[in-house]
Parts: C-alpha cells; structure tokens; sequence
C-alpha cells in the first residue's frame, strides 16, 4: 500500500521511490493506533476488542524508530483512532520527527477543536470512508444510526481548518450501486475519492466478511465507467516514465499505490519500502498481508525491517519468477495481491480466483479478444485431460469385458 495517487509520481517522487526501493528504506509506513472502534462495519476485518495495545511511551518509541529508519510517509488509523485519549501526544511526536501524517478516521468523533488540533499537529490528510450518500444505506453498513450525517458534517470542519479530505468507498453487495453518488458528493465538496473493489477475508484468515463481497458481474458498471480508469492497462516499464505527464486523479477505482519504475518486476512495495505497523507492535510487509515479521515489544525496528526472513523471502519475488502469473496474456490488467494471493489462494507465488476473474472482465471491456487467464487457461487444459483420461478408462474398460 502506498501513499500517493494512482495518477503516477512526480520526477523527484520517482526519484524517492526508486533509492528506496534499491536500499530498502521504509519510505512508508501505516500504523494502526488501536482496533477499538465506535462502527461496526459489517464487512471489517478487524478484532474490535483490545487485546493490549501498545502504551503511549511504546507508540512514542515506535516513531522514533521509524524516523532513524528514515520513513517519511505516515499513516496513523485504526479501528478508530480518536478512540486513543493519547492521539495529540502521539501526532505532537510525529511533527516533532517531521513526518508526512495522514490519518484514516470515520470522522464521527471530529468537532472544530479538534480539527484545530490536527492542523496544529501537521496533520495533512484526512481519508474517510463514506459508504453511500444515502443514510439509510451507509448506516446499515456502519450499523450506527446517524453515522453518515455525522460524517458528512465533519468533512467542512476539516476543509475549514486547512486539512485536506479524501473519500473512501469500499463497495460490496449492501452499497453496489452508492459509487455514483459517493463521486457525485466528492465532487461537490471539491476533494478526491477512490471507489475500492477490495472486500478481504479478516487478518486471522477467516472468510467472513467475504460474503459481502459483490461479484465481478455485478460490478461491470464500475469497470465500465471511464471516469474511474478501473479497466486501463497497468503501465508497461517503457510507458511509466511518462505517467508522471497525466493529470492527477480526481477519483479512482484502481490501486491507490504510486505508479513507478521503481516497482518493475515487483508485485508490489510491501516489504520493499512500505509496511504496516498493528496496535500491538506487530509489524507486517502489509495490512493485507497479515504474516508478522517480528514485533516491536521485543525487537527494534531496524532489526526486524533487514533482519527478517519472512521479509527477506518477500523481497526475492519476483513477478517474471511466478509460476503461473508470469504466464498470463493478460496480467497488464491483474491488480493481484500478494497477501489475497496467500489467504484466497494458498501461497504468495499463487494466482487467485478473485483477481483472475476481474483481469479478464477488465480486459475483455478494453476490447481484448476472448481473454483469458493463465490460472483459467490451466484450469481448463487439466479439465480437459481428465474428461480424455475418463474417456480413454471408458473405451478401455468396455473393451476388456468384451
């Protein structure tokens, strides 16, 4: 997960990005403050209860760390993480170390004190999740009562007090048709969105909230819409440099992550310059790649970032090396996920059902003649083996009892 828009990094960005990539620095960092939280979405794949999370003094210690890693970017979420009574100590000490802070928040708890606070701290973005533009639909996802108008009336706070706002909408089968009306509302507000396919199993591997996951047919009109780029190709390493020559992004259903050189041949940055931080000191290559490196209450950041197995084991992958992705006609539109590669389809190097499926659906509205994965086409061709071997048992069956 990255921290900038799908539209492409700047020069300088490209810049950044490539020198961590070869060094490995921790350019980006998502730490999650707390899992406690005042919604209970109906598709989270948190553990709202607090199983011990990190002390203020730990959380202070965690930042100091990640500053002589050198990170830069930061994003504090949880959960929510005005839950924390300790959130402005925490931020006081991540301007302090001059970080790039963003935050993710339902923003019900946001009032104009508050926001004052955030600006104080060198808070620079607010993302928060908006389900619908409708009550009814966004709080029966929420399953809070009055959420959305509580939500809505926090956005011109923060736009008041300088802070920039970003919607997100993660749609499933509750809010399928919401996305318009979500855009629409981003639009009158006059701030970015992204419209997220992405519905995961929880981070202990369960499927539950997959069931709320809305089908790839159902979400032909998204992939449809051209204002949402889902359906574009994924830049080939010779036309990436030229990205950064597009007009940012208003809105987006594809990756959030920057666009790069940087990461050719990579399935993504996790574990190369970004990593996720849990409330308990766990430190993960990603959020959705819930395989804990090591932990922060017993060893130090640096030690766990160069030190780890695990890591060191992501870091070798590469996408030309996949057995069977690195054969797909069609992997220019695949957004697949290493960590949905593990928990949905057993392995890191694996394709997945989830992301096949919508690569060809993308791929086919592109004008691709007859698309087809590679993980389908295998399918396919085993299939039909058997039905030829059954077949073969068949005939020779009947002509021994002849």
């Amino acid at each position: 997960m990255s921290t900038a828009s799908a539209a492409g990094a700047t020069p300088v960005m490209d810049r950044l990005i490539s020198r961590t990539v070869e060094k490995h620095l921790p350019l980006s960092v998502h730490f999650d403050l707390t899992y406690r939280c005042n919604e209970r979405c109906v598709h989270c794949y948190l553990d709202h209860d607090d199983h011990g999370e990190l002390t203020t003094a730990e959380c202070l210690n965690v930042l100091d760390e990640l500053a002589r890693a050198g990170a830069l970017f930061l994003t504090l979420s949880g959960g929510e993480i005005f839950l924390r009574p300790d959130l402005y100590e925490i931020l006081s000490e991540a301007r302090r170390l001059h970080f790039d802070i963003s935050l993710k928040s339902n923003a019900l708890l946001v009032t104009p004190e508050r926001a004052a606070r955030l600006r104080e701290f060198g808070v620079r973005r607010v993302q928060i999740s908006v389900y619908s533009d409708v009550s009814a639909v966004h709080d029966a996802i929420t399953k809070v009562p009055g959420s959305l108008e509580r939500t809505l009336a926090a956005i011109p706070i923060l736009l008041e007090h300088g802070l920039q706002v970003k919607l997100a909408c993660p749609l499933m089968q509750e809010n399928l048709t919401a996305y318009r009306g979500v855009m629409a509302l981003a639009e009158q507000l006059g701030v970015p969105y992204v419209i997220d396919l992405t519905i995961t199993p929880m981070m202990d591997g369960s499927s539950g909230p997959l069931a709320h996951r809305a089908s790839v047919s159902s979400l032909l009109p998204v992939l449809r819409n051209p204002v949402l780029h889902a359906c574009k190709p994924q830049p080939a390493a010779e036309a990436a440099a030229t990205m950064d020559a597009l007009p940012p992004a208003f809105g987006s259903a594809a990756s959030s992550g920057i666009e790069s050189n940087a990461y050719e041949d990579l399935p993504c940055s996790a574990g190369h310059n970004s990593c996720y931080i849990s409330p308990y000191g766990d430190v993960f290559p990603c959020v959705q790649l819930p395989q804990p490196a090591g932990n922060l209450r017993r060893e130090k950041f640096n030690d766990i970032w160069y030190g780890s197995p695990k890591l060191e084991r992501l870091r070798a992958i590469r996408e030309s090396q996949l057995p069977v992705c690195s054969r797909c006609e069609i992997r220019a539109y695949c957004e697949r996920c290493p960590g949905l590669a593990l928990m949905e389809g057993g392995g890191l190097l694996g394709a997945y059902e989830r992301a096949c499926a919508l690569a060809e659906e993308k791929a086919r509205l592109a004008g691709v003649a007859n698309p087809v994965s590679a993980l389908h086409r295998e399918q396919d061709t085993a299939s039909s083996q058997t039905i030829v071997e059954a077949e073969f048992a068949s005939v020779a069956s009947d002509s021994s009892s002849d």
